[in-house]
């Protein structure tokens, strides 16, 4: 099936240094991107994002140096390596995390975290999040969370920074729905959401040593 090693290899080479490039550990790389080309964030709020661009360009390289290596069935075989590609990271992540992975390294986040706002009265807002988060480790964790927006304007999430940042004890292999209930004094803000949703909330998470965008 393989015709020409030295392409594959070539191949293989360049598939390990794309996915690490944008590895989507310790912290989400897609965070604020507005396109996205496989795990590449190619645009954000601030522009063009160059690595982005470079790792595309190096994925569509490799994906010709593949074809060329093999004898016959090319388009299944890309196939088959494109969703390998996009998949192979979440399962290495939780190999890591279930097995070696100590303190916020241990830490996952489900992705599906909501907010809610709503102001009984002008300056004042009520802010309600609610959001899962999984230790993995053997130990207890104790975190410091603060919640971001992709946008800075109009404040959303992190309107609740206000109150925060909040510290939550994460016990051992256990997973813990936080659920944080704040009234915020927002009458200094010029702008920031007054009521409504937020979904698939962003936060970053640390510690004494580290910290982690999710």
């Amino acid at each position: 099936m393989i015709k020409n090693k030295k392409s594959f290899i070539a191949s293989c080479i360049l598939l390990v240094i794309c996915m690490s490039l944008f590895f989507p550990f310790p912290n989400n790389t897609k965070l604020g991107a507005r396109s996205v080309f496989m795990s590449f964030p190619i645009e954000n709020e601030n522009g063009y994002v160059l690595m982005g661009i470079v790792g595309s360009i190096l994925f569509v390289i490799a994906m010709i140096f593949l074809a060329r290596s093999l004898n016959k069935y090319h388009i299944r075989t890309i196939l088959v390596v494109v969703v390998l590609y996009s998949l192979l990271p979440l399962p290495l992540i939780a190999v890591y995390q279930k097995t070696i992975a100590s303190g916020i390294a241990a830490v996952s986040y489900d992705g599906k975290g909501t907010c809610n706002f709503e102001s009984p009265i002008k300056g004042l807002l009520k802010g309600k999040c609610d959001l899962s988060l999984y230790n993995h480790s053997s130990k207890r964790v104790i975190i410091e969370l603060e919640f971001l927006d992709e946008y800075t304007e109009p404040m959303e999430s992190s309107v609740m920074n206000i109150n925060g940042p909040f510290r939550i004890v994460l016990e051992p292999n256990y997973k813990k729905r936080v659920h944080l209930k704040e009234l915020l004094d927002v009458s200094d803000l010029s702008e920031y959401i007054e009521s409504g949703t937020s979904n698939e909330v962003h936060f970053k998470i640390s510690d004494t040593h580290k910290t982690r965008i999710f």
